[in-house]
């Protein structure tokens, strides 16, 4: 199993079929945070995927849960929550990139105890992967960080900071604390908007190689139209962006997430990477196959990750026939 901890959102998206002159502004909405996202997008891919979070036992925290199993996702470690769920209104540009508004004072996703949390962790738990709010939003961060910091050695831990200025602060006191989370994981996945934010001025080599000296083996830092960069060992690997007709990039990094906890699992190399033994062929397969699923999830609305056959189907016709 991969086990993803952190928050489910209900994203609330303008209904880009209303016409808004005739009528009141409607809104779709679509389940989502990143950690949810990208668990579901794990189970789509095939992986044995469970979430580690705090549902509302609200009607909506229902809806929400209904969605996560309906997608396969495993929800033994999910706990039942007395707060309301969290909401983010979602608006997407003109370019298809989406800006987040959200609603999450007292909300179900921050309040983690870390008694609440899973006391250990089974043998078949081959994956640790955390990431966004939940890893920054008080009070509950503390209880995840504890959480990752003790299974640190027994299985590979991932992160993904997902940085929401809105609800993290300054950029002084988040880069301290997701500097923190770093060295605990063995991946860390980023987007370069990530690192523009929390190291404003810094090249992404030099944030990577920052990120690098601190513990994890392997950082990837997505790129958006311009591709992915890997860095491994001294190794800088670079893959450019599929081309895709762009309908936004709500989930795309989730599933970019998702994409290389599943290859790496799949390919049985969780443990290469906890000891650092990686080799720079192997996470370059890693990059292509997660641009494969991230392009998918960016040619259609909303978080909606592709499942395994159509990655293989889009893969497949990478391939050109034999003569």
């Amino acid at each position: 199993m991969i086990l993803v901890c952190g928050e489910v959102i209900l994203d609330l998206l303008r209904d880009p079929g209303q016409d808004i002159v005739e009528r009141p502004t409607r809104f779709v909405g679509l389940p989502g945070g990143s950690p949810a996202n990208t668990a579901v997008a794990l189970a789509r891919l095939g992986s044995h995927a469970g979430l580690c979070a705090r549902i509302s036992r609200s009607s909506l925290g229902a809806l929400l849960r209904e969605h996560l199993s309906v997608n396969g996702v495993d929800l033994t470690y999910a706990l039942d929550a007395k707060e309301p769920a969290s909401l983010a209104f979602v608006d997407v540009g003109a370019d298809g990139s989406a800006g987040y508004s959200f609603y999450v004072e007292g909300t179900a996703d921050w309040q983690w105890k870390l008694d609440e949390l899973p006391a250990s962790l089974p043998a078949a738990v081959s994956a640790l992967h955390a990431g966004s709010v939940a890893v920054a939003m008080r009070p509950g961060r503390s209880a995840i960080a504890d959480l990752l910091t003790r299974e640190r050695g027994r299985r590979m831990l991932s992160l993904d900071p997902n940085v929401r200025p809105a609800l993290i602060g300054s950029a002084g006191d988040a880069r301290d604390w997701i500097e923190a989370l770093v060295a605990s994981v063995d991946l860390v996945k980023a987007s370069d908007d990530d690192v523009a934010w929390l190291y404003p001025g810094d090249s992404v080599d030099d944030v990577a190689a920052r990120w690098r000296s601190l513990g994890p083996s392997v950082v990837v830092v997505t790129l958006g139209p311009n591709g992915a960069l890997g860095y491994l060992r001294g190794e800088r690997i670079s893959r450019p962006a599929r081309h895709v007709d762009l309908v936004d990039t709500v989930g795309a990094g989730d599933s970019y997430a998702a994409a290389l906890l599943h290859w790496l699992e799949r390919e049985r190399l969780t443990t290469q990477v906890s000891r650092g033994e990686l080799q720079p062929g192997q996470l370059g397969a890693a990059l292509d196959f997660a641009g494969a699923v991230a392009a998918i999830t960016c040619s259609r609305a909303g978080a909606d990750p592709p499942r395994a056959e159509e990655v293989a189907a889009l893969l497949a016709s990478d391939v050109a026939p034999l003569a």
